[in-house]
């Protein structure tokens, strides 16, 4: 929600260790918010991290994979959540980019404010 706050305010460069550092946790950003991948409704889940998200790591590995992976203290865990993490915020980047140009910023401001507060 900070970084649509902020793009709202007219910055337009971000330096953020977040999405490593929260990952590294077992955190994933998605659009439905955040998942916790250690919680064990993962631990046989098949989706990836986000449904909608074109990263390398949604395309190739599964929830329960990943969440295995923390479980067994496979530093590959982290580095999963950080990627996907950097690309998913990357994605939201682009995404703002393109509503700031159209002119439909504030409809998607107020649909990620819904999910992220």
């Amino acid at each position: 929600a900070s970084l649509v706050e902020a793009v709202g305010l007219g910055v337009d460069q971000f330096d953020c260790v977040m999405q490593t550092r929260i990952g590294r946790h077992g955190t994933a950003l998605t659009g439905g918010g955040r998942l916790h991948i250690k919680n064990a409704q993962h631990a046989l889940s098949d989706e990836p991290l986000d449904a909608e998200c074109v990263c390398e790591v949604c395309q190739r590995h599964s929830r329960g994979y990943i969440r295995h992976l923390f479980q067994v203290g496979e530093p590959t865990a982290a580095r999963l959540l950080s990627l996907h993490n950097v690309a998913w915020t990357l994605q939201l980047m682009d995404r703002m980019r393109a509503a700031v140009a159209a002119g439909t910023f504030h409809a998607l401001r107020r649909e990620v404010l819904a999910v992220w507060g």
